[in-house]
């Protein structure tokens, strides 16, 4: 993870100092690339422990399409009780969200949602009117310019499109929807993804808009190699490159004493993953069919995340 603690260098060293959302003011650095090579080892992040249970239940909840966190408390705890927290916890319950909120833990549309459920506006092309539920539109004013909503399932159609076409250049992955940002507990910072096909192996490339280099970002890098790895494996490939780039890249002013302390550890041998080889299906993964091999790590570095 040599690439990684780089990149939190160069935004030590050549970052500049803002005001954010949060009011906390992160020093950043504004566009920035970094590779990670998939085929033989994983890149877990050893200079501090990775979560990395809350990593592998989170991408498993993002597959289901899920918007509500109380299901990802029970995909991580097996539990939906209150008293159990995930990584989404602080952003269903912040002030500015919970008034939208229709339920306790609904988080709105955010990444698994648009990943399965992608809203999209299609037209009438024949005299069937199933499809026309929820519009308000008397059946005899029904023409071939009326608007109906309908379902994207994003993640089935990119996986088709690798298996179908695999030197096609239309392999996408898109969280960022500009019509439904106001209906997001947090709009999507990793927000779009490609995916690219060669010689046998997969490699993903992930546009980050917003990358919390200490929190956020080591976490980012396991979650898309893992699922460049499932990917691979449902469509009979093998994993290549993990392509991370970033947009905001920025080190909180209340992180800098943590990213300090981390650079100064030296990063440790890198674990390797295991699959459930008898998977072929991306919904059929769970918890126990994805295991972190010697994995080793320093100890944990405590930072407070910004909501």
């Amino acid at each position: 993870m040599k690439t990684y603690l780089d990149a939190l260098q160069t935004v030590l060293d050549n970052g500049v100092w803002k005001t954010d959302r949060t009011e906390v003011g992160t020093l950043s650095v504004f566009g920035m690339q970094q590779r990670y090579n998939l085929r033989k080892t994983f890149p877990a992040v050893t200079t501090k422990k990775l979560a990395w249970k809350s990593v592998v239940s989170e991408l498993l909840w993002f597959i289901e399409g899920s918007g509500d966190e109380r299901r990802l408390a029970e995909i991580l705890h097996g539990t939906r009780d209150t008293e159990k927290k995930t990584i989404w916890t602080a952003n269903a319950e912040a002030d500015y969200w919970k008034p939208k909120a229709k339920f306790e833990g609904d988080l709105g549309r955010v990444y698994g949602v648009q990943w399965r459920n992608w809203r999209a506006i299609s037209y009438k092309t024949n005299k069937s009117y199933s499809n026309f539920k929820g519009i308000d539109y008397p059946l005899e004013h029904i023409t071939s310019e009326t608007p109906y909503v309908h379902k994207v399932d994003q993640l089935q159609n990119l996986i088709d499109g690798i298996k179908q076409d695999p030197a096609g250049r239309r392999h996408i992955l898109s969280a960022w929807n500009p019509g439904e940002l106001d209906q997001m507990a947090l709009p999507p910072c990793h927000s779009f993804a490609q995916f690219y096909v060669a010689n046998g192996e997969l490699s993903c490339q992930m546009y980050q808009r917003s990358c919390d280099m200490f929190l956020g970002v080591p976490f980012n890098i396991a979650s898309y190699s893992l699922l460049t790895y499932m990917l691979a494996q449902v469509c009979d490939l093998k994993p290549g490159d993990f392509v991370h780039t970033l947009g905001d890249a920025h080190i909180y002013a209340d992180h800098m004493d943590q990213v300090r302390e981390q650079l100064e550890r030296e990063p440790l041998h890198a674990p390797t993953l295991w699959l459930d080889p008898s998977i072929r299906d991306i919904n059929y993964f769970t918890m126990d069919s994805i295991k972190l091999i010697g994995y080793t790590s320093h100890d944990a570095i405590k930072a407070r995340m910004a909501v």
